[in-house]
């Protein structure tokens, strides 16, 4: 029996406190899943609590037999963000946090161009793509879990990280291409 499972079955007995353990090792998942689906960085920490507060509240009806509790968890950020944007108009990035580095301020600039673009590209990709790009890439999950969690066949996962990656590779050589 894994951690996770005990978890589960000790905050299912009524030690909430056991709930803590699955917080703690899904929250940069489910945040980074929730800021790759909306786009907004702002609410992110607002949506991953109420993401978990649901998880709280529906545990019983988790079935460890029909998915993984990540894929799960996964699930219900994925369908809490797409109703955030239902209802409210998403808005730009901002600024990447500064953070003391050791580089030369040009190569900083230049590392910050190469992110607001990737970001400009992420953000201009249809909103499935972006979301199976994400959680490939950055999540590192299979597409099998990734069928699961959208909802869909494991091909047309493929298919739409593959779409995203070569759209977001068209996009900066045309952003390269520009520069010079």
């Amino acid at each position: 029996m894994t951690d996770e499972t005990l978890a589960i079955e000790r905050v299912l007995q009524g030690d909430t406190e056991s709930f803590r353990l699955l917080v703690e090792r899904y929250e940069k998942s489910v945040v980074r899943m929730i800021r790759n689906t909306t786009g907004v960085t702002q609410s992110c920490d607002d949506l991953a609590q109420d993401v978990f507060l649901t998880a709280f509240a529906k545990l019983h009806s988790f079935d460890p037999a029909r998915s993984r509790f990540s894929t799960w968890l996964l699930t219900i950020a994925r369908n809490k963000s797409i109703n955030h944007l239902k209802r409210k108009r998403p808005t730009t990035r901002g600024e990447f946090p500064a953070r003391v580095d050791d580089r030369t301020p040009l190569a900083m600039l230049a590392q910050q161009e190469a992110f607001a673009r990737l970001d400009q590209a992420l953000a201009s990709l249809p909103a499935r793509q972006r979301r199976a790009f994400a959680l490939a890439e950055f999540e590192g999950l299979p597409y099998e879990q990734i069928a699961r969690i959208e909802g869909t066949r494991v091909g047309t996962i493929k298919s739409r990280v593959s779409r995203a990656r070569t759209k977001l590779t068209e996009a900066l050589r045309q952003c390269e291409a520009n520069d010079q």
